[in-house]
């Protein structure tokens, strides 16, 4: 039992590793015209995401930020429905680094 989720566990290792792999050799979509990334984030006390700065210099609270990437004024984010409102994320592409919540904070 031991060595069968030993396996398991060392499977999934290697299904990540390759995901990671995989995102790194295809990268990120180019950024259309007109769009702007974002490169910073703002955080309250709880570490929740409250503001966002794009690469041009503008910074964006979160209802205007959800509101440009629903238009696709934002490149490489997400708008979903959860919870009964919509959250703010980055793109699904493997990589935790450019996560919004691994973004530098100003």
């Amino acid at each position: 039992m031991v060595q069968q989720k030993q396996n398991l566990q060392q499977i999934y290792q290697e299904y990540l590793l390759h995901g990671k792999q995989q995102a790194v050799q295809e990268g990120q979509a180019p950024v259309q015209a007109g769009q702007e990334e974002i490169v910073a984030v703002q955080k309250n006390e709880d570490g929740n995401l409250i503001a966002f700065k794009t690469n041009t210099g503008r910074v964006l609270d979160y209802v205007s930020a959800l509101a440009e990437a629903k238009a696709g004024k934002l490149a490489h984010v997400d708008v979903f429905h959860k919870y009964g409102r919509d959250i703010l994320r980055s793109e699904l592409d493997g990589i935790e680094e450019n996560n919004l919540d691994h973004l530098p904070e100003f």
